[in-house]
């Protein structure tokens, strides 16, 4: 790409920054549970139901809008869906009640589902087939950065301002992200078409399904502890507003670099040995949470290690799936976005049980048992072996 026109290599760039939007606009209400619990006078297990609810529409809409959208044109195509979601977070900052916060976000998700499989779909257009597999991990960097800046950003403006003032930044973050990617990402780019024989494909395709299943796995694990992270560090540890932006930062800083040493070895590991090692350190993270939960200073040790895998496990998932049947990549990826959230809505829901009946120390070994069954499948998924010819 050294040689390409600068607002080519700036487009990963564009497509990145607007993972970020879509980042902050899912995992917002995980950074502000108790102003929004305090806000609309619900509980803590209620307010969580935004994520799962959310969950569900986009586990949905995901692969509905790769089927819908896939032969409009890609810069058109994204750009709307971020203008999208950043008119769906000024009109939350303006919801006059619970319900009304809930129907505006499931609207805004159900159109913004397909930025993140499409996105990453469009960055395999506009490189080299032999950068695709760095170029989807740094396009991932985005819900890194929304983890890394956006949720400890998100908590500490709805504890200073206000829930409302948390969703007016997110809009206008995501207003300004729409006109940077309109303007970068280059016109005319097309992925394949996607129609019934292509998800019978997919269907038939052993190793698709088998990555399907482990980031189902491994997403209801990690979202069982972290729809709660605030509220339960609240509760084990007496933490304040912020003690709990300082384990988002760290967790979402050390998510950050994570991304970054994926997207420096995958090219030369392999997405394989690259999934395995960031899994393994989510599965740490998690166990370590578990045996330490009520020691602030231990569980922000455990919230780093997890968070080294957190963001990198879902971009080797992404490309393993590209690599395992490029023609039907859009698909695939749209797929496995679909079941990340089928992930979400999974384990917040069973967080939120487990939260209701004030079972906090509980969360995380449910979290563990989960991710560790995601790791067994990782490992069993292992590419076959070339045989050598002398």
């Amino acid at each position: 790409m050294q040689n390409a026109p600068p607002f080519r290599r700036f487009a990963p760039t564009a497509l990145m920054l607007g993972n970020l939007v879509t980042g902050c606009s899912v995992l917002a209400p995980a950074g502000m549970l108790s102003e929004l619990s305090e806000g609309f006078a619900v509980s803590i297990s209620t307010a969580g139901l935004l994520i799962t609810f959310g969950a569900v529409m986009l586990c949905v809409a995901s692969p509905l809008s790769a089927w819908l959208t896939s032969r409009i044109e890609r810069r058109s195509l994204l750009s709307v869906t971020l203008a999208v979601l950043a008119l769906g977070n000024l009109a939350s900052s303006l919801a006059p009640n619970y319900a009304g916060l809930l129907a505006i976000r499931i609207v805004m998700l159900a159109i913004g589902a397909l930025y993140t499989p499409q996105a990453a779909g469009t960055a395999a257009l506009i490189v080299p087939a032999e950068k695709r597999g760095s170029a989807i991990a740094y396009v991932f960097l985005g819900w890194s950065l929304a983890a890394a800046a956006g949720l400890p950003l998100i908590t500490f403006l709805a504890s200073r301002y206000g829930w409302q003032a948390a969703y007016g930044a997110i809009g206008a973050l995501g207003t300004l992200s729409a006109l940077v990617l309109a303007w970068r990402l280059p016109g005319r780019l097309a992925g394949a078409p996607v129609d019934l024989k292509t998800w019978v494909a997919l269907g038939r395709n052993r190793i698709v399904v088998l990555l399907l299943l482990i980031t189902t796995l491994q997403m209801s694990g990690q979202f069982v502890v972290f729809t709660f992270m605030g509220p339960l560090l609240r509760n084990l540890t007496e933490a304040g507003p912020h003690e709990i932006g300082l384990v988002f930062a760290v967790y979402g800083i050390c998510g950050f670099l994570g991304v970054l040493l994926a997207t420096r070895i995958v090219d030369s590991w392999g997405a394989y040995r690259t999934s395995v090692l960031f899994m393994t350190l989510v599965f740490a993270g998690i166990v370590g949470w578990a045996l330490v939960a009520g020691v602030y200073w231990l569980m922000v040790g455990a919230a780093s290690l997890w968070g080294l895998g957190f963001a990198s496990t879902n971009s080797m998932q992404q490309v393993r799936l590209v690599a395992a049947a490029p023609p039907l990549a859009p698909a695939s990826v749209s797929l496995n976005t679909s079941v990340l959230y089928i992930g979400q809505a999974m384990g917040s829901a069973i967080g939120g049980l487990f939260y209701a009946h004030e079972l906090f120390r509980s969360l995380g070994f449910v979290a563990a048992a989960f991710v560790a069954l995601a790791l067994t499948l990782v490992v069993l998924s292992s590419p076959p072996q070339k045989i050598r010819t002398s």
